[in-house]
């Protein structure tokens, strides 16, 4: 799918279009899903592109993508008290629900799972051409990919995040909408000089104090992490870029336990270990990993499998809280509590980085699951991934709140703010704990909302943020030098 700069530069060099040109570009941008039903039946003939080698990552990212969609809706309809279930071990307060059970538990609140494994994905795809350049000693070519890829990264990920934020503000004064998660100011130019006074600080990942909270979409708290950890990975590539193999693998692995064990850089390890995992592939490809590794070619699949299921568990731990002692208290982590390192503020991450790295490290080995992740509709939330996690919060707050509210979800806050959508519709809520059937119909609209709203956001700005920073880095990219011609002889 070609996005939006591509059809406006394609159309400025045509002559002016007719009235119908003009609404088929619109419904070519507004439209998802084009590209899935041909104008042409020859073209649907053709088999399908063949997949990159790490495809399966692209959609491991869009299923993160969607369980952190689902875990938001979960705890916003089951706000209070249930809340406690989702986020405690199987067996809390002695309810020993469907939803909370190991592994189980991960399709339900898998939220900070997805965000580990997202950092690790990226860490992961980061480095690859980086070290692939390493490994060639091509020190001139990383050069040029290093400084085009720091270049281009801030405004890859913040022009979206810009765009729908803003766009997002703007909604609740055109609409006049009451939205719970904002503090809407009492004029739309007041609103507009608040939201650039929190995204400016938002953007600025050096600002003493940790960066703050975004008011205006406060899942996005992941995104100056994720800015952060690319310059890590950079960084890392460019120090590492001399070094022989082995030291290589030992210093990324020292990253690794100094950002675990010695400071509270949990983040940055899970970048450091993408980048490790991909480091290692890349040289199984060469036959070239180190003798300890290629020992264990007989017993890799069980390894694997070891890996999986250790990390569906790791990665279902509990979260209520952020004190190790609440940990302890559950059915199944007392044991498990000890192995954090001190180091660790907030206990969950450390066990989501081994659940997080044992998942991205598994999956390739597995074919079932690696095929899985390899289908079309993972692909497809793969290619939205990052645009779905920027919108789903939204359509929440605004739509969703209001559904749910209609359903027989409502608290205080729907009931005094938007009192005329309260149980205007109200529903049975029988069913497993987190399947009612109110719970579950409303998703039948927020869903296919949500997905198309992402789509759109892909092609009008995340697809864009691709391309815009690679033209602006060839407008700053000087001239070549001009080679002389030789004098005549």
């Amino acid at each position: 799918m070609t996005g939006i700069s591509g059809r406006l530069a394609k159309l400025a060099m045509q002559p002016a279009p007719s009235l119908a040109g003009l609404c088929g570009m619109a419904k070519a941008i507004l439209i998802p899903f084009r590209s899935s039903t041909p104008s042409d039946p020859s073209q649907s003939e053709k088999p399908p592109a063949k997949l990159r080698p790490t495809a399966y990552l692209d959609g491991l990212r869009g299923f993160a993508a969607f369980l952190v969609y689902w875990h938001h809706h979960e705890l916003w309809a089951h706000r209070g008290i249930a809340n406690n279930f989702i986020e405690s071990g199987f067996g809390y307060g002695d309810k020993h629900l469907f939803a909370t059970y190991p592994i189980i538990r991960n399709f339900f609140g898998g939220g900070h799972y997805a965000v580990s494994t997202f950092f690790v994905i990226s860490g992961y795809v980061l480095s690859t051409k980086p070290l692939s350049l390493i490994h060639a000693g091509e020190q001139a070519k990383l050069a040029d990919n290093l400084s085009s890829a720091l270049f281009r990264r801030w405004l890859r990920l913040f022009i979206p995040l810009i765009a729908t934020t803003f766009l997002f503000m703007t909604s609740w004064h055109l609409f006049g909408m009451w939205v719970e998660s904002s503090k809407a100011q009492p004029t739309y130019g007041a609103e507009i000089v608040a939201w650039y006074k929190e995204v400016k600080a938002f953007s600025f990942i050096f600002r003493e104090g940790g960066v703050p909270w975004l008011s205006y979409n406060f899942h996005l708290w992941s995104i100056p992490l994720e800015f952060k950890g690319s310059i890590v990975v950079y960084t890392t590539c460019l120090a590492l870029s001399r070094a022989s193999r082995n030291a290589r693998l030992w210093c990324q692995a020292g990253l690794i336990f100094y950002f675990l064990y010695i400071v509270d850089g949990w983040y940055c390890a899970l970048f450091v270990a993408g980048m490790m995992l991909a480091d290692l592939d890349l040289l199984a490809a060469k036959n070239d990993l180190p003798e300890w590794l290629t020992a264990l070619d007989g017993v890799k699949t069980v390894i694997y499998y070891h890996l999986l299921v250790v990390s569906l568990y790791l990665g279902g731990v509990p979260v209520r809280t952020q004190k190790v002692e609440d940990l302890r208290a559950n059915n199944g982590w007392w044991l498990l509590s000890y192995l954090k390192p001190e180091a660790v503020y907030d206990y969950k991450w450390f066990y989501l980085f081994w659940a997080a790295v044992m998942l991205v490290a598994s999956i390739p080995r597995i074919a079932w699951l690696k095929r899985f992740f390899e289908t079309r509709f993972c692909q497809y939330l793969g290619r939205i991934s990052f645009a779905l996690y920027l919108v789903h919060g939204p359509v929440l707050w605004s739509l969703g709140d209001r559904l749910y509210a209609a359903v027989g979800w409502a608290t205080g806050e729907q009931v005094k703010n938007i009192p005329h959508w309260v149980n205007i519709l109200p529903l049975s809520k029988a069913g497993p704990f987190c399947l009612e059937v109110a719970f579950l119909l409303p998703n039948l609209v927020l869903l296919p909302v949500t997905l198309y709203l992402a789509d759109v956001v892909t092609r009008c700005f995340d697809e864009p943020s691709v391309r815009f920073p690679q033209w602006l880095l060839g407008k700053t990219l000087g001239r070549p030098a001009r080679v002389p011609a030789p004098l005549p002889s």
